[in-house]
């Protein structure tokens, strides 16, 4: 089932020559927010030149936890759909509180 929704295909992706985080859904690594690739963005500013320094292990666990968290939004996806269409005419009309 989490094939469905997130994909069959996973990919590997590389920190340098030796460090990678392997089987990445590939939904996960194109997942964007504002047309960018969250995880593509989030490594852009960690590179050696950006940083001045090599990406720590709190920063390589991080990204693992981020790409957790994506996948769980991919997984929640299809019940948020649900959950909008069926309430998305039942709202209480908002208005403003009036300034004394």
């Amino acid at each position: 089932m989490l094939r469905v929704w997130i994909g069959g295909s996973t990919i590997d992706i590389y920190l340098n020559g030796e460090t990678y985080w392997s089987n990445v859904p590939e939904a996960v690594w194109e997942y964007a927010i504002g047309g960018y690739q969250v995880l593509k963005k989030w490594l852009s500013y960690r590179e050696e030149e950006v940083l001045r320094r090599a990406i720590s292990k709190d920063e390589a666990r991080e990204f693992m936890h981020i790409v957790r968290r994506i996948a769980a939004l991919l997984l929640l996806e299809p019940a948020l759909d649900e959950s909008y269409a069926v309430n998305k005419g039942k709202f209480y009309p908002w208005q403003p509180v009036a300034k004394v």
